[in-house]
């Protein structure tokens, strides 16, 4: 259920699911969302709507409840926040325990889960550290950075979640879960530290509060403020594992250690996938339609270029797939050559291999310095770079016809920078990228065009 399907299309499992439009503070579209569901997930909050953000997760919550329960759902599975209650528990995690006691308002039996750290993607307290411990070499530490935690990889997250639907003993229980292992916040910056490969010191003091170590994550990272003050004001509470109650309903699941749980997360980094992320929720609605979107999330940054041509998408697909060896990039071929001569200097590839064939591309073929990771008739393109980079970088092309004579261009750059280097190489090249990138995607609209204009010349030639 979401607001506004437009903003997934082009998923490639959309297909696979039934999406239903609704919104949590609008109670009549509940009844038609939830007609003929038996469980029902739960996994909304309110934290960047401002000082409300506790009211407005309790109206929703109660929306919710009162739906389900009208639409005859047998269980609701919730995703809360762990944490011992007590006076000085957090607004933020006040809030996310209060939401499980307004879903159990209505009759329908609730199965909360109250989670720490998640590790992975759509993960905002996994960020903080990731972008953190990237950017910054140098760590001054407040005394929340020693707080204890019990970080959880999402893949057992999901594991809890869906085995709750058969385990009926869990209807009705509040479930503490957590990883294998117990750790501070500085320990987990310090281990996703070593697993990247950087060397990060961390100097403790005595004066920074949440206040203003929010201040300090919104001027270094992505995280808005509005996110970050709530977030890092619940760090001061421990958040570990009490009661045992998830080893005895869910025995089959086994959650792994911390490490683990990060070379996971990094490993679907390294292969691109970079599906759910918490900036999603950030998005405008038509973000689709906007020529250039840059934005930084799940440790990549992106920056993905749109651009409306009238022709096919098989001619579109002809011009991008065309790119490189003998043909070159089309725009700015000098710069291409530049950037190649450099690579072999300092013992990269460069574009001395070319590419296999003129024309017809596989997965798995050279192509001057990239090598190209994913391919689809008609469709797509995605090129992973074999230079030599403070990081890891992809060049994505996508097209989604529109009509026989109407297509859409998505030109997409993926980097994934290593370090404060990394970040560093990206933003002060980004005017040539940005310059280059902007020619590139303008030209191959213009070949695809020139591509079409040859074929209905010539009726019998192929754009295959």
């Amino acid at each position: 259920m979401v607001r506004d399907p437009g903003r997934l299309k082009g998923r490639d499992w959309e297909p696979e699911v039934e999406v239903c439009q609704g919104d949590v503070f609008d109670p009549e579209s509940l009844a038609t969302a939830m007609d003929g569901a038996s469980h029902a997930y739960y996994l909304i909050h309110s934290l960047g709507s401002g000082s409300e953000f506790d009211r407005r997760d309790q109206e929703a919550a109660e929306h919710f409840a009162k739906a389900a329960e009208a639409a005859g759902v047998q269980q609701i599975i919730y995703l809360g926040g762990l944490a011992t209650p007590g006076p000085e528990l957090s607004e933020h995690l006040r809030s996310r325990h209060s939401t499980g006691d307004s879903l159990r308002k209505g009759k329908v039996p609730v199965t909360e889960f109250r989670a720490g750290v998640i590790v992975g993607s759509g993960s905002l307290s996994f960020e903080i550290i990731r972008y953190l411990c990237e950017r910054v070499p140098l760590m001054i530490c407040p005394r929340w950075v020693f707080t204890k935690t019990q970080p959880i990889a999402i893949r057992e997250v999901i594991e809890y979640l869906t085995a709750a639907i058969k385990t009926q003993e869990s209807r009705g229980q509040v479930i503490e879960i957590g990883g294998k292992d117990v750790l501070t916040y500085g320990d987990m910056m310090q281990i996703y530290a070593e697993v990247r490969g950087l060397r990060r010191r961390m100097i403790p003091v005595p004066i920074l509060t949440p206040r203003l170590s929010s201040y300090w994550v919104n001027m270094v990272t992505p995280i808005p403020l509005r996110y970050a003050r709530p977030l890092i004001e619940g760090l001061r509470n421990e958040n570990t594992v009490t009661d045992p109650s998830a080893k005895k309903l869910f025995p089959a699941i086994q959650p792994v250690g911390y490490r683990v749980a990060v070379e996971r997360a990094l490993e679907r980094l390294r292969a691109s996938h970079i599906e759910t992320t918490w900036s999603d929720a950030l998005r405008r609605a038509d973000a689709q339609s906007q020529p250039v979107v840059l934005a930084a999330r799940e440790g990549m940054i992106v920056e993905r270029r749109q651009l409306r041509v009238g022709t096919s998408s098989a001619a579109i697909f002809r011009a991008f797939s065309g790119l490189g060896g003998d043909t070159g990039w089309l725009a700015f071929n000098w710069a291409w050559r530049l950037r190649g001569f450099f690579d072999r200097m300092i013992g990269g590839v460069g574009l001395r291999r070319g590419r296999r064939h003129p024309r017809d591309l596989r997965a798995g073929d050279a192509l001057d310095f990239w090598r190209v990771e994913a391919i689809e008739p008609d469709r797509l393109l995605r090129l992973r770079a074999e230079m030599k980079v403070p990081g890891l970088a992809w060049l994505e092309f996508k097209v989604e016809a529109k009509g026989k004579e109407d297509s859409v261009l998505s030109q997409t750059a993926y980097f994934a920078p290593k370090g404060l280097s990394g970040s560093l190489y990206w933003y002060l090249l980004y005017p040539i990228h940005g310059l280059i990138f902007s020619s590139l995607i303008r030209r191959v609209g213009e070949r695809a065009e020139a591509i079409a204009k040859d074929h209905q010349s010539k009726p019998s030639k192929a754009l295959s």
